[in-house]
């Protein structure tokens, strides 16, 4: 857990970092503008592969103790279940989260116009 905040809040503040960098001056912001979306890309690269590794254990110790829950009580497998089901259902919602939040770093940071203009992608 300790871990993974520092890396979160390291990852911010190199993207945030850079980004000002981008703001210099103009060529500077086609240059800084391209590293900054580099670090954009592995960010969210980085942050979704940590969401997905935390909630791969989360879904499987959830569910190994589903089982041994029903091994132990097999009348209360119905109750266990359901609770199971719910469960799965939030911490996969985590995961999502951490997709959304690459998806927009990746799709709609505030370099993404001078960039496509410089890459004559857009008039």
């Amino acid at each position: 857990m300790k871990k993974t905040t520092v890396t979160m809040l390291l990852t911010a503040t190199l993207v945030l970092g850079l980004a000002s960098l981008a703001l210099a001056d103009d060529t500077a912001i086609k240059v800084a503008g391209l590293k900054v979306f580099q670090w954009t890309v592995t960010a969210a690269g980085f942050g979704i592969a940590l969401a997905a590794i935390g909630t791969g254990l989360a879904q499987g110790m959830a569910i190994r103790g589903a089982v041994e829950g029903t091994a132990r009580n097999p009348e209360a497998s119905g109750k266990i279940t359901v609770t199971m089901i719910i469960g799965l259902a939030l911490i996969e919602s985590l995961c999502i989260y951490a997709l959304v939040i690459a998806l927009i770093l990746i799709y709609a940071y505030p370099m993404a116009t001078p960039i496509a203009k410089m890459l004559g992608l857009e008039v």
